[in-house]
């Protein structure tokens, strides 16, 4: 008799050290090659330097924060009409802002090189979470972009 994989047995625990949800689906993203507790350091790490850092919040905030200030409301996706391509800006599922956040600021923190990968997280939550940095900046270009072509947004689907 094979068991049967439900929805229930697929949920995701929260982490042992912040009892987050967000936390664990972050170092599942972190995560390369299947090593979770190289991810798991890398993040308890760099949590650890953000709570040396911004001492008046709690490092659990800051990450939210971050996170929170990261996610994009509109992105532009490509609709083909006529013969032609247009940009139309659209809104943003709150699953896909989570993972569109998890991507630009874990792509911005393996982008820099000469520190290990906790400082680098670190920086990059902490800027974040000051509304700069180089997450911050693919979120305003992709809402540019989305301002931009507004005029398109009639053909929204």
């Amino acid at each position: 008799m094979s068991k049967k994989f439900t929805a229930s047995s697929q949920q995701l625990k929260p982490d042992a050290k912040y009892n987050s949800k967000l936390v664990s689906k972050f170092v599942n993203c972190l995560m390369l090659d299947g090593k979770k507790s190289t991810a798991q350091q890398v993040f308890y790490d760099a949590m650890d330097i953000i709570g040396k850092d911004v001492k008046d919040v709690e490092v659990l905030e800051v990450f939210e924060k971050a996170i929170n200030n990261v996610k994009p409301l509109l992105e532009v996706r490509s609709k083909r009409i006529g013969g032609a391509s247009y940009q139309v800006p659209m809104q943003v599922s709150s699953k896909r802002q989570q993972s569109l956040a998890f991507r630009w600021i874990l792509a911005s923190a393996r982008g820099k090189k000469g520190k290990p990968m906790c400082e680098r997280l670190a920086a990059e939550l902490i800027d974040a979470y000051k509304e700069h940095g180089t997450a911050m900046t693919t979120r305003e270009n992709i809402h540019r972009m989305a301002e931009a072509n507004k005029a398109f947004a009639h053909f929204a689907w």
